[in-house]
């Protein structure tokens, strides 16, 4: 009753109900969390960047779609408009049936919370199958499975804002236990082959960091209990092959990183959401509110190191003698924590990994698999008293460096402290007369009001934007915009009382949110945006600018002698009144004219062309300096313009100078420059007479991606077809498939 083997032999008939059993709670444990979680805060997983720059990308993307068409470039969308640098998940099949769905969902919030809660059972899921593939309890392991989705950095920033995060560690968890599967001889190598892809190809750079950490955590522990050389240098091909697949997902961006935001390579500590390790003493008090430097200073608001109640104290229940005698099985789970340990206390920049807080979560998966498999293999009540005071003291130290983190809330951290102790009492009580079942179940139904009470006590979120999640309503709302449109305005005016539909939210777009309102705006949320063109507007991340962005934008460019506003060919620019309370009372810039768009007024100036829109007049040709150019067709990767000029000349084109243009004149290549560090130009030699002209983008690197992913798919052939082959001859009829298919059919059978 109190542990389980970790033996390769078939599980029964009873034993498999049993797992399916478990794992069907598990299921249902997340749904209840995402319950109570929701009774605290009907928005908490539409928040931040999920409400600000993913829920509107899905829904762009997925209109996209509809229309056979993948975005990898959308010119217009000067901020956000190369989604091969965007977090889109473009190759991600996964993501790509959420983008198509998404259009259809009025109510984001709806969407994304349902979302979610797909991707936490998934990732649940994986924790389970991670238990017991190295032999926990199936009780355990969904202890396990339901406390991942509700620990503290996962809970208030994966689920709730980082959406790609959550979805890849979901995927990567999935890839840990194939992993195991295959080393031990269990199953083949295409599961591991998809898992790891699904988290390579979301597009989120760290879920692919923490595979390939798992996956030298998993050969290391595999060598050090079972010397299992070549099955380690199975899974390294297979790995390899997912990698090379996956290539296109990052191609682009490394190869672009020169003009990004993010840079080149660089390794940095600056402290920023660099947690100590002494922070991880706080794991088990629900009241727990570490210190370490943020955006909100140096004692945080929200319980982010918080893992599960029941994980410290349980650690005084487990049989140690028997369990020191399994340490090399457990060693990979061991190693996992650990890596993750020492990332979470910096450096603060590994090249494009920053903010070491962001691997928490990976702290806690390993802490939690590590416990509970313990607790599945070696827990125990014997001596139950004796155990009971050492758990006593376990909690007395949580308390103490609770307090020590967070004095001026002692008495919190006191009663989270007697809730502990209650409740691991109760589920000793449990266990010693009821069973490991019920003592389980205990602690899996205890982490619903825990998680209800996190949430609650952190209202109101220091994260929401509170944008609309009516996407009707706020297109209704919107004013009718056609064309291309510039807003000039800055986040950080809005008033908590703006935030609203009804508000600000009626008349400006901050983030994605014009995405939203269905309008075709310069603006957008990015994290990995062209740092020319928002230096040279003054732009940031959200679309917030400075003071100074209206004169640049209407600043006359040495080169061409046009305005930044002509070479980008936007038809309006609307101006943030709480940034610019006076613009509409001064005249207005040369060639524009202010335009009152009735209930709008109170938030916004609106200025436009005096001869009308223009960003639909000749294409993308924004400037022809001593040349006649006429574009022929237009597509958002391929401008074709016809060219003829006597003395030579330049033509500049409203495109953003992303690495992957080429240039042709007649079929020729030739050599294109940028103005301004930011717009596409070619200089068109004298003598041109109706030329063609041909400015094409491709993501860079699409060649090598393409042939990348051919070889990742040819290896993964020949790796399925090794694995296949031996076990044709071993069985016949209904026999004559994998084991694990056999043990599938039989458990549905």
């Amino acid at each position: 009753m109190e542990s389980a083997s970790a033996g390769a032999e078939l599980p029964s008939a009873e034993d498999r109900r049993t797992v399916w059993r478990w794992g069907a709670l598990t299921a249902i444990g997340v749904v209840l969390g995402y319950a109570a979680v929701l009774l605290a805060n009907s928005r908490h997983f539409y928040t931040d960047d999920t409400e600000s720059q993913y829920a509107p990308m899905w829904v762009m993307l997925g209109r996209h779609l509809r229309h056979f068409e993948l975005p990898f470039l959308a010119p217009d969308q000067w901020m956000t408009g190369n989604y091969t640098q965007e977090e889109a998940g473009l190759f991600n099949p996964p993501q790509l049936l959420v983008d198509l769905i998404a259009p259809s969902v009025s109510n984001l919030a709806v969407l994304v919370t349902v979302v979610k809660l797909i991707f936490s059972i998934i990732a649940a899921l994986g924790v389970f199958r991670i238990c017991r593939e190295y032999g926990s309890r199936p009780e355990w392991a969904a202890v396990a499975g339901v406390a991942f989705p509700l620990t503290g950095w996962f809970l208030f920033f994966d689920e709730a804002s980082w959406v790609t995060s959550l979805t890849g560690t979901a995927w990567m968890l999935h890839a840990w236990a194939a992993s195991i599967r295959y080393l031990r001889g269990r199953s083949g190598p295409l599961p591991v082959f998809v898992y790891l892809y699904l988290a390579i190809s979301v597009e989120y750079v760290f879920p692919a960091v923490e595979g390939v950490l798992m996956l030298f955590a998993v050969a290391v522990g595999e060598l050090v209990f079972r010397k299992a050389w070549r099955e380690v240098v199975r899974l390294a091909l297979v790995a390899g092959c997912a990698g090379l697949v996956g290539l296109a997902t990052y191609l682009p961006s490394m190869l672009s990183a020169k003009v990004s935001w993010r840079g080149t390579s660089q390794i940095n500590n600056d402290q920023f959401l660099t947690v100590p390790w002494s922070e991880s003493l706080n794991a088990s008090l629900p009241s727990t509110l570490p210190s370490f430097t943020s955006w909100w200073g140096y004692i945080q608001p929200l319980p982010v190191t918080y893992i599960a109640w029941f994980l410290i104290p349980v650690l005084a229940f487990v049989d140690w003698g028997r369990a020191r005698a399994a340490w090399k099985e457990l060693t990979s789970i061991a190693l996992f924590a650990i890596m993750f340990l020492m990332w979470t206390a910096g450096p603060g920049t590994i090249g494009p990994l920053r903010w070491p807080a962001r691997v928490l979560p990976m702290l806690a998966v390993g802490l939690l698999i590590l416990v509970c498999v313990l607790m599945g293999r070696f827990g125990t009540v014997r001596d139950w008293r004796q155990r009971s005071i050492a758990a006593g003291v376990l909690i007395g130290l949580l308390w103490v460096r609770s307090f020590s983190a967070d004095p001026h809330n002692w008495h919190w951290h006191l009663l989270s402290a007697l809730l502990v102790a209650g409740l691991g009492a109760a589920a000793v009580w449990l266990w010693r007369t009821r069973g490991v079942a019920l003592a389980c179940v205990l602690v899996v139904v205890a982490m619903f009001p825990i998680a209800y009470g996190q949430v609650a006590r952190a209202q109101p979120t220091p994260m929401s934007w509170n944008l609309p999640a009516d996407m009707a309503a706020a297109q209704r709302a919107f004013p009718g915009f056609d064309g291309l449109t510039l807003q000039l305005g800055n986040r950080g005016l809005l008033q908590p009382g703006d935030r609203t539909l009804e508000g600000a939210y009626s008349s400006l777009v901050f983030g994605n949110y014009a995405k939203d309102v269905h309008r075709n705006y310069v603006n957008g949320y990015t994290p990995n945006g062209h740092f020319w063109f928002g230096d040279m507007i003054c732009m940031a991340w959200d679309s917030s600018v400075c003071p100074d962005s209206y004169r640049r934008v209407f600043a006359t460019e040495p080169v061409t002698g046009r305005t930044i506003a002509d070479l980008m060919k936007v038809d309006r620019v609307v101006l943030q009144k709480a940034l610019y309370p006076d613009a509409g009372n001064q005249p207005a810039p040369a060639g524009w004219h202010f335009v009152e768009y009735p209930g709008h007024q109170r938030w916004i100036w609106v200025l436009e062309r005096d001869g009308g829109p223009i960003s639909g007049v000749n294409g993308r040709v924004a400037d022809a300096h001593n040349v006649s150019a006429v574009s022929t067709s237009e597509t958002p990767y391929t401008s074709v313009v016809k060219v003829s000029s006597q003395s030579g000349g330049k033509v500049v084109f409203a495109r953003l100078g992303w690495p992957g243009y080429r240039v042709t004149l007649n079929g020729h290549p030739v050599s294109f420059t940028t103005v301004a560090k930011s717009f596409v130009a070619v200089d068109v030699p004298a003598g041109t007479d109706n030329a063609e002209l041909v400015v094409t983008w491709r993501p860079p690197g699409w060649l090598i991606g393409s042939a990348a992913a051919a070889a990742g798919l040819f290896g993964l052939a020949a790796m399925q077809w090794l694995y296949l082959r031996p076990r044709r001859g071993r069985f016949s009829g209904a026999d004559a498939m994998p084991e694990p298919e056999r043990e599938l059919v039989e458990s549905l059978s």
